[in-house]
């Protein structure tokens, strides 16, 4: 039996070809292993491999561009790891600084301190509102999604956080409208990619594609605009993640259904406009 040292090297010379990187060798390890961080891998390295066949078996799944977090079950987002499978996103880093911004920007149009209602829709595997809860545990946070499986998902991981999310199933806005429920705030990370081939084959080839590609014909982002005077109470703020290249449709969008309203786009760590913030009054 290999020590995790040798296991982790004759795995990174088998799948560096293959675009593996030793993070993703390290997390095996940590999970197979019952390690609380990978700097524990690092501190156990000259210890046997207890489960090197099933990180034999992992390592082939790895070299298939099957990513490591839906071999795991298992994602890092902000403080906390979440369940995740092949019906929900990843969850990334962009999405942790949508919700970074949102409380840096909201003080500017409520005060957080009250019970503001907050909707996430396509909740996939709930981190969006996991996040916002965790920094604003008195608001009042609800979760949607069109697909029963990522809603599933997503109540598994609010259960084992101990958050309290009440959750609809349904497309856009459309089971707030029928529950009647009033809305200060909406957070989004809806589909948004125009090119399939912008995205990494372990992308294209396992993530959700309804929850990756931007359909112009049936765009969440309209509908959410087209609809959201359904649900806002006296003013409605919205935040977006967004594709760059998605700027000048959701301009026209927003002209098309919005009227006295207030926007505008912000850039994130790469420099790269990737949210949109947008005040109803």
């Amino acid at each position: 039996m290999p020590t995790i040292s040798e296991a982790i090297k004759t795995a990174y010379e088998e799948t560096k070809e293959y675009g593996v990187m030793p993070v993703d060798l390290r997390l095996l390890i940590m999970h197979n292993e019952g390690l609380k961080e990978q700097i524990d891998v690092l501190a156990n390295k000259d210890k046997p491999l207890e489960h090197y066949d099933l990180f034999r078996e992992q390592v082939e799944r790895l070299k298939n561009n099957e990513p490591v977090e839906y071999i795991i079950h298992e994602a890092s987002f902000l403080e906390r790891r979440l369940y995740v499978d092949e019906n929900v996103l990843i969850p990334r880093g962009e999405t942790e600084e949508l919700i970074a911004n949102l409380t840096e920007i909201i003080d500017d149009y409520y005060d957080a301190r009250n019970y503001l209602v907050c909707a996430d829709i396509g909740t996939g595997s709930g981190c969006i509102a996991i996040g916002i809860k965790d920094y604003f545990p008195n608001w009042l946070m609800l979760a949607s999604d069109i697909s029963p499986k990522a809603l599933e998902v997503a109540k598994k991981n609010f259960q084992n956080c101990g958050i309290n999310v009440t959750t609809y199933e349904g497309d856009a806005l459309e089971p707030y409208i029928k529950a009647n429920v009033a809305i200060d705030v909406i957070v989004a990370n809806p589909p948004y990619i125009l090119n399939k081939e912008d995205a990494q084959a372990s992308v294209r080839d396992f993530e959700p594609a309804s929850a990756l590609w931007l359909d112009k014909e049936n765009s969440v982002y309209e509908k959410i605009f087209r609809d959201c005077h359904k649900v806002k109470k006296d003013g409605l703020l919205m935040i977006f993640e967004i594709s760059p290249d998605l700027e000048d449709y959701l301009k026209d969008l927003m002209k098309t259904y919005l009227t006295n309203y207030t926007y505008k786009f912000m850039k994130d760590l790469n420099k790269m406009t990737r949210f949109l913030v947008v005040n109803c009054k």
